[in-house]
């Protein structure tokens, strides 16, 4: 199985949504490794790496994010996998 990492910027209303929370929620149970945090514009930037095909369906979910999001688009960036991240965590 290819192994694969993304770098994803949300961009919407994505802050105060639970926006990070669910994406840790979702990245954990899929097995991903990565993290998320907010920027200061207002959107949300994560990073996320395992088996190409559980990457597809996290980013999938980005696209739509939680319930009380409005995702208007997402910038997904391919990186090399690299195997250094661990557990997905929230970055504050």
């Amino acid at each position: 199985m290819a192994m694969t990492r993304v770098h994803l910027v949300i961009h919407g209303e994505v802050q105060g949504v639970f926006y990070r929370a669910s994406a840790q929620e979702k990245a954990l149970a899929l097995g991903l490794s990565g993290w998320v945090r907010n920027l200061d514009s207002g959107d949300v930037e994560a990073e996320a790496e395992g088996p190409q095909d559980l990457v597809d369906g996290f980013v999938a979910w980005c696209r739509q994010g939680p319930r009380a999001a409005r995702v208007e688009r997402v910038d997904v960036e391919k990186r090399p996998f690299g195997g250094d991240l661990t557990r997905f965590s929230v970055v504050r």
